[in-house]
């Protein structure tokens, strides 16, 4: 039995090193380099095309919950991503260049997993097949999933731009993290009012590389641009907000730098994903004190991402409705995030595998981050938009607010280690 997996991004190679480990054969699908979106510029597996951070460690928040339950589940791409990880304070960021060459080197390594570079146009009923073809699948996979589901949804991501350590001024910038979590992790720079309310108006009068967004834009990778637009202090609430930093006076806002390598020569800026036009984000963020030489080696850029209308479309444990051979996976099911998109193509595989070994699927408890999100995107919803993990879509608590979210990870450990001790 060979098992088609079609993408290889992040959610693709989860599942098809799951399903080679546990000696079934599978065929990886990648349309790469015979075609890449715009958001893609590498040939290798598992490419990080936004932010190089997924996000916090810490276990009480959702985030962190969510890592240690896939963890528990022996999730592969984790622990490489842990292996390539640069400093973050306490969230997980990667070296992206080392992470996609790793997970790339790994699936290279494995006999039964063989891969096939085409366009999936076609998807056959009859076979197994985990579709992970990611949020920016080509047109002609696209109509193949609306003949199965009936319809496809899409909003516009972004991605913020890369810049060299070393076009950064000094003098202007210093080192730290937000209340001290993280130490020396972060670059900062700050803006007096004058300086912020220059920048400001440059950024919401600047040209936009696509003018009409018909479909919305995903609220939590907002352009900076779309967020800047909502009132002149939106950014400082947001993105740019001045607090945190005891030893850096009183500035106005507060521009944060992320480690993009191992290296430490490259750096991404926090929560500036962007559609400005490539000369517009140049001039506009060279405003900025410390980037006024700004040398931007990946610009921002925003793409249309698809996904399907899930509660229609898919059963808890991800397959199809309508086909119940075909599960669908990542971001394409409506999860939004990295680990999120990493989580489903785990569960897409472990049901695959129980089902060609002639075993019920399976879908984590709802205490979980992973239960909880496989739930709501398969419940009934008037008006669908993808979910991150967070503690809302889990079951109330009647602990203490102050300890609710410590007993929420407490609660989904409990739960993960009785479902897997149910499961062996």
């Amino acid at each position: 039995m060979t098992v088609d997996v079609i993408g290889g991004g992040l959610s693709g190679c989860e599942a098809a090193l799951y399903l080679s480990a546990h000696g079934i054969n599978v065929r990886l699908i990648e349309a790469k380099p015979i075609w890449r979106s715009a958001a893609h510029k590498s040939d290798r597996f598992a490419e990080i095309v936004c932010s190089n951070s997924l996000k916090s460690t810490v276990e009480t928040t959702a985030s962190g919950v969510l890592k240690q339950e896939l963890a528990e589940l022996d999730c592969r791409l984790l622990k490489i991503a842990y292996d390539c990880a640069v400093p973050a304070g306490s969230a997980l960021a990667v070296d992206r260049d080392e992470f996609s060459s790793r997970v790339t080197q790994l699936i290279n390594s494995r006999s039964n997993i063989e891969i096939v570079h085409a366009i999936a146009d076609r998807l056959d009923e009859s076979r197994p097949t985990i579709v992970c073809a990611g949020p920016v699948c080509h047109d002609a996979l696209t109509k193949e999933i609306e003949r199965l589901t009936g319809s496809t949804l899409a909003f516009f991501d972004a991605a913020a731009p890369i810049i060299t350590a070393d076009c950064v001024d000094m003098e202007h910038a210093f080192f730290g993290a937000r209340y001290g979590k993280g130490g020396d992790d972060y670059l900062n720079c700050p803006m007096n009012k004058e300086q912020y309310l220059e920048f400001y108006n440059a950024l919401i009068s600047a040209e936009r590389a696509v003018d009409e967004i018909s479909c919305g834009v995903f609220e939590g990778c907002m352009p900076v641009e779309v967020m800047a637009s909502r009132g002149e202090d939106a950014l400082r609430y947001g993105p740019l907000r001045p607090v945190g930093f005891r030893d850096a006076g009183k500035p106005y806002a507060v521009l944060q730098l992320r480690r993009e390598n191992a290296a430490s020569t490259l750096y991404n800026l926090v929560g500036f994903q962007t559609n400005l036009k490539f000369g517009e984000q140049r001039r506009v963020f060279s405003l900025i004190p410390a980037l006024h030489d700004i040398e931007i080696v990946r610009y921002g850029v925003m793409h249309r991402n698809t996904f399907i209308n899930a509660p229609q479309a898919i059963d808890e444990d991800l397959s199809l409705k309508k086909a119940k051979n075909i599960f669908i996976a990542g971001q394409l099911c409506g999860v939004e995030g990295y680990v999120e998109s990493i989580a489903t193509g785990l569960i897409a595989a472990i049901n695959v595998e129980r089902m060609i070994t002639g075993k019920d699927t399976v879908v984590p408890p709802e205490e979980t981050i992973i239960g909880a999100l496989l739930r709501y995107i398969s419940a009934p919803h008037s008006n669908f938009q993808p979910m991150n993990a967070n503690f809302g879509i889990l079951p109330p608590v009647t602990a203490k607010k102050a300890d609710r979210k410590r007993f929420y990870g407490e609660r989904s450990k409990c739960a993960m280690d009785n479902w897997l001790k149910m499961l062996l």
